[in-house]
């Protein structure tokens, strides 16, 4: 039932990511460039949300934090339907903001509650890969959904869209309210509790938050930055952007959980040298393509961006679970919600890396990005020897918090 009612949220969000900036600029007489910096604003004030979830989520479960977070969306999204001028604008994307801040600081928290409480022998891995292809599926459906009830372009149908979305995340909260039993791990051998301070001063999960803050921005990149590298770059059809951007999802909300079982032997920290290589390869080969070859131009493109897929899968649930396997267990709400900073800074810094570095030369962001890379694995290597070798691989369901924490 958890992954069911991550499948309805993911509608929900779907629904709502290709609006973006259109719903408002259609539904209000807002121009772009106030709205931008209302976005933009609503959406800074939330960052101290994160500290809040973590410490909700270790003192009353993960799994109530998750249930707020939905009814914030809901809220947030009737607000949107109703917003007519800056303050209402800025209320509204405010709580949606808040929401989303909430759910990504707890759901994997509930997800590794949910895997030690569970009967079945999945790994949290495993757990964390088919929540990817939930939230995955549901943004593909959320968005195709959109794109046909807007086709007539009328402002009844903008609002059917809010509507709707605050209708999926209800409908999720309710879901997992009722369905959903995720106990809160018992503190083990009497352990003392882990708070901020005692996080702060751990340097290897700071390090290992920092790192992912680079492989976070790489993830990022094919969806903001393809775009403006097709038509700007290589001068190439929008149609080949929005081919690459489906096949990646498809093939992510695939073969997710599929990867994630086949990973299981292997030490963590090997897995996420092996994506930032190969996430490298697909830089460089991006960085090598030039506008005016078509014939040899779509093949390339294809098959680098394969490349990217097939690291994201890789990164997507082992981060995660190296992040949950160091976490003390009675902190593990908190460090998986500072874990989350390691996002929220990259979605800060991949626009400005990539528009910066654009301007210059089509090229120059990708090869850029390799480069980073490749010193994020190599600090990857370098965190291995301070991180506790019981960490590096999945061990027996639900030890993994029992024997984390770096000192």
């Amino acid at each position: 039932m958890l992954i069911a009612a991550l499948v309805v949220d993911s509608v929900g969000n779907g629904l709502f990511l290709p609006l973006s900036l259109v719903y408002f600029l259609r539904l209000t007489d807002l121009a772009i460039g106030p709205l931008g910096v209302l976005i933009s604003a609503a959406t800074v004030v939330t960052l101290p949300v994160p500290v809040w979830a973590g410490l909700l989520a270790d003192r009353f479960g993960a799994l109530p934090v998750v249930v707020a977070s939905q009814l914030l969306h809901a809220v947030g999204y009737l607000g949107y339907s109703r917003a007519g001028g800056p303050v209402a604008v800025f209320v509204a994307v405010a709580l949606v903001a808040s929401g989303v801040r909430f759910f990504w600081s707890a759901i994997f928290t509930a997800i590794a509650d949910y895997a030690d409480s569970s009967r079945s022998a999945l790994t949290k891995e495993t757990w964390y890969s088919w929540a990817n292809m939930a939230r995955t599926a549901g943004l593909g459906v959320g968005g195709l959904i959109t794109g046909v009830v807007v086709a007539n372009g009328s402002t009844g149908a903008y609002r059917a869209v809010a509507y709707g979305a605050a209708g999926c995340f209800t409908a999720a909260a309710l879901v997992i309210a009722v369905f959903v039993r995720a106990p809160r791990p018992r503190r083990v051998g009497g352990s003392a509790p882990a708070g901020y301070r005692e996080l702060l001063r751990d340097r290897p999960f700071l390090a290992l938050t920092a790192v992912n803050t680079v492989f976070a921005m790489t993830t990022m990149m094919l969806g903001l930055a393809l775009p403006t590298f097709v038509a700007d770059g290589l001068r190439g059809p929008a149609e080949l952007t929005s081919a690459v951007l489906v096949g990646n999802m498809v093939l992510v909300a695939l073969f997710a959980a599929v990867v994630a079982r086949r990973l299981a032997p292997y030490r963590r920290t090997r897995v996420l040298v092996v994506a930032a290589g190969l996430w490298s390869a697909w830089c460089l080969a991006y960085a090598g393509l030039v506008p005016g070859r078509p014939s040899w131009v779509l093949p390339l493109l294809v098959g680098a961006t394969l490349l990217f897929t097939l690291a994201e899968l890789l990164h997507a649930p082992v981060s995660m679970g190296l992040a949950t396997a160091v976490a003390p267990l009675a902190a593990r709400g908190r460090y998986l919600a500072v874990f989350q900073y390691s996002w929220a800074l990259a979605g800060i810094a991949a626009p400005a890396f990539f528009a910066v570095l654009f301007e210059v030369h089509r090229s120059l962001p990708w090869v850029a990005l390799a480069a980073v890379n490749c010193l994020a694995a190599g600090a990857v290597l370098l965190l291995e020897r301070r991180l506790p070798t019981s960490v590096l691989r999945d061990g027996p369901r639900g030890t993994d918090a029992e024997e984390g924490g770096a000192d």
